[in-house]
């Protein structure tokens, strides 16, 4: 039987960028630019990543200059960072 998979996709403004951002979490044990937000036509810049569903999910998004932010629409944020339950 196949294991259930949940995709999260994270999505900032792309005007919220001021250079290369990625997202790191659990789901990349924490390691930066595996996963950029690429620039969309709709205005954003997103990335997306498999999660098993039903999974709580840690991440921060670590942008130019070793600059880490939360996401404010993210379940909860804690001084851990952002958390979303998949």
């Amino acid at each position: 039987m196949k294991s259930a998979t949940c995709t999260l996709t994270f999505a900032l403004p792309s005007t919220a960028l001021d250079g290369p951002v990625s997202v790191v979490g659990t789901f990349n044990d924490w390691t930066p630019g595996v996963h950029p937000l690429r620039r969309r036509s709709n205005g954003t810049a997103s990335t997306s990543v498999v999660v098993p569903a039903g999974s709580t999910v840690r991440f921060r998004y670590l942008g130019t200059d070793g600059r880490w932010f939360d996401d404010a629409d993210a379940d909860e944020i804690t001084p851990e960072g952002s958390v979303v339950l998949a």
